[in-house]
């Protein structure tokens, strides 16, 4: 078993966990809930996020072949998810998390259709998925390092990856098109439109 895999795998830990949570969102349908996991996927991703930092700043900064130089080399493949994260998701949780606060005044007050939309936008949850499953191949090499002399598993598993990814995008596409709609205004009926109005 490699050293490095002590690194890896709590931070694919926490980026999945985020993940998961993330997914659950939409479903949440109790704003005072819905404000409180938006809080709980906000701090995990923010750690997240700061020990990706870490791990790559200290990688960079080593002569190399040390733990965290290869922990880092391992984190390479997640780098891009990683800035999709800092740039686009958490400013979107951060005004959920907002958002939800505004009705969250009471414990069972229901969660409006746009909010539950707006947590089911691609934006908030597929960059941070999508992060934490760019970590496991890296845990995978870690601890079993004789995959990375098998040239011929890389090809299906990339496939595999590719596909997976498309299909979460896909999923977080149509759930976030269904709350959209629900969540538009009935449009008025013709004879309420016509009925003229009695001063």
């Amino acid at each position: 078993m490699e050293s490095h895999l002590a690194v890896l795998l709590p931070l694919a830990a926490v980026w999945l966990t985020a993940g998961a949570l993330a997914d659950g969102l939409p479903r949440l349908d109790r704003a005072r809930t819905l404000r409180r996991r938006t809080g709980q996927v906000l701090a995990l991703t923010g750690a997240a996020l700061g020990l990706t930092v870490v791990v790559g700043v200290a990688g960079l900064s080593s002569d190399g072949g040390t733990v965290v130089d290869r922990a880092a080399a391992g984190l390479t493949l997640a780098v891009v998810p990683a800035g999709a994260v800092a740039i686009c998701a958490v400013r979107r949780m951060r005004r959920l998390w907002a958002g939800a606060g505004a009705f969250a005044t009471a414990p069972d007050t229901p969660a409006p259709h746009g909010l539950r939309a707006a947590a089911a936008h691609p934006l908030i949850g597929l960059p941070v998925q999508v992060t934490g499953l760019a970590t496991l191949p890296a845990v995978v090499v870690a601890a079993m390092p004789e995959l990375m002399t098998r040239t011929g598993a890389s090809g299906p598993a990339i496939t595999v990856g590719v596909l997976g990814v498309a299909a979460i995008g896909v999923r977080h596409a149509l759930r976030h098109s269904r709350l959209a709609e629900q969540a538009m205004p009935e449009p008025a009926s013709p004879r309420t439109a016509a009925r003229p109005l009695h001063v």
